[in-house]
C-alpha cells in the first residue's frame, strides 16, 4: 500500500516523501541511506502519514504537502497526533 509521510528532522525541519513500505523507509532514513536532505539531520521521527490506493495518489499528495507552509504542516501533524490519542 502506498503512503505519503512526513518526518521531523533533528533540526526541527520537515521532510515529506512517499513509499510503499513505511517501516523500511523510516529505517533507511535513520540509517543514513534515505534522502540526502535527511542524512545530515538525523535522527528523524515519523510524525505524519496517510495511505493511498495508488502510487500516483501518494505522489500527488506528497507534492501538495511539500507546497504547504510550515504552519500548515504543523497543523497536519497536530491533527494526526490527536487522531492517535482518540
Amino acid at each position: 500500500m502506498p503512503y505519503t509521510y512526513m518526518l521531523q528532522c533533528s533540526d526541527g525541519t520537515f521532510y515529506t516523501g512517499w513509499t510503499v513500505d513505511l517501516e523500511a523507509r523510516l529505517k533507511a532514513h535513520n540509517s543514513g541511506k534515505g534522502a540526502r536532505y535527511t542524512r545530515s539531520r538525523l535522527p528523524v521521527e515519523l510524525v505524519y502519514w496517510e495511505s493511498h490506493l495508488s502510487r500516483g495518489d501518494a505522489q500527488r499528495r506528497e507534492a501538495m504537502i511539500r507546497k504547504l507552509g510550515r504552519k500548515q504542516k504543523e497543523e497536519l501533524v497536530l491533527k494526526n497526533t490527536e487522531g492517535i490519542k482518540e
